[in-house]
């Protein structure tokens, strides 16, 4: 199943290779859409580094402005839905929501579930 994490960003420079590296390399079938508010710290140009490197598995989507958590969510969750994934999951980048959490996130979708939401 396709599945895609998104993660909205703002002055995460010091998570987002650590947040690159947990999922990519722990789930091979899973893609990362970074939406990041132009945060001034640099993240975006980390990201796009990993966009060369991870090409068709990380993308990013850098809005001009610091819009906020919810909007980076929409436009993440639109990109996601034209792309028609299976699995859209969201993940803060400051691993305030553990990454090897995401195969129970899983198991519960390829149960029937439509929205599982960790705490």
């Amino acid at each position: 199943m396709k599945t895609l994490v998104i993660s909205p960003t703002y002055n995460e420079i010091k998570n987002i290779e650590l947040l690159v590296k947990a999922i990519l390399d722990s789930y091979p079938d899973f893609e990362l859409l970074i939406v990041d508010d132009n945060s001034p710290d640099g993240t975006s140009a980390i990201v796009s580094q990993k966009e060369v490197i991870f090409s068709n598995r990380v993308f990013l989507i850098k809005r001009l402005n610091k819009k906020g958590l919810g909007t980076a969510y929409i436009d993440g969750f639109k990109w996601a839905l034209k792309k028609k994934y299976d699995f859209i999951i969201s993940m803060d980048a400051d691993f305030s929501h553990n990454p090897s959490e995401l195969p129970n996130f899983i198991e519960y979708f390829n149960n029937g579930m439509d929205v599982v939401v960790g705490s």
